[in-house]
């Protein structure tokens, strides 16, 4: 890869992109994406998603077996917690936590079957790429309090959608519906 791209040490597949951020008098100017910096032979990005959350709003864990994602926060503060849900992953239960948002813009690019969260430190707006087109049969979750996930959120009583309360335990998801790492599903 190359450019302001690094690899995760915690969780293979993942990406996180510093670009480079040009000030002036006249305000800012950021490349929040190029396909180059995804991971080699990474399907093209196909639809471009924007989120907007109110302070206090926690979304997630959801997770894509089939569907890779490329999060930029525009504005706001983020706190991004991803997991490894990918049996046989080298990096199989690992918990990431990385802070999105001005002033740093950072990018991050979760691979299929890598869980993910976010929560909204801020009002926010947070941009996203996907590589595949919506799917509902390809929207899956596991709790936001989930202690196998350990994830550390900076709150007890989120505000979460509905779907979000309803996710199950790490341990109670089928192991049908487990992505596997390594496996290119057919789709």
């Amino acid at each position: 890869m190359t450019g302001p791209v690094e690899s995760s040490d915690m969780i293979s597949g993942v990406v996180v992109v510093r670009p480079p951020v040009f000030d002036d008098a006249r305000g800012m100017f950021v490349e929040s994406f190029r396909q180059e910096w995804l991971p080699p032979g990474s399907p093209s990005m196909v639809q471009g998603n924007r989120a907007d959350r109110d302070a206090g709003a926690l979304v997630g864990f959801h997770y894509h077996r089939f569907q890779a994602d490329y999060w930029y926060v525009v504005s706001g503060d983020a706190l991004v917690v991803l997991h490894d849900l990918r049996v046989g992953s080298p990096t199989e239960r690992a918990t990431l936590a990385l802070e999105l948002g001005p002033p740093a813009h950072i990018g991050v690019y979760v691979p299929p079957g890598v869980a993910h969260g976010f929560y909204a430190r801020t009002d926010l707006t947070l941009t996203y790429l996907v590589d595949r087109y919506y799917d509902p049969a390809d929207e899956l979750g596991v709790a936001w309090d989930d202690p196998d996930v350990g994830a550390q959120w900076p709150i007890r009583t989120p505000v979460l959608s509905d779907r979000d309360r309803a996710n199950p335990k790490r341990s109670e998801v089928p192991e049908a519906l487990l992505p596997r790492f390594g496996v290119t599903p057919a789709g």
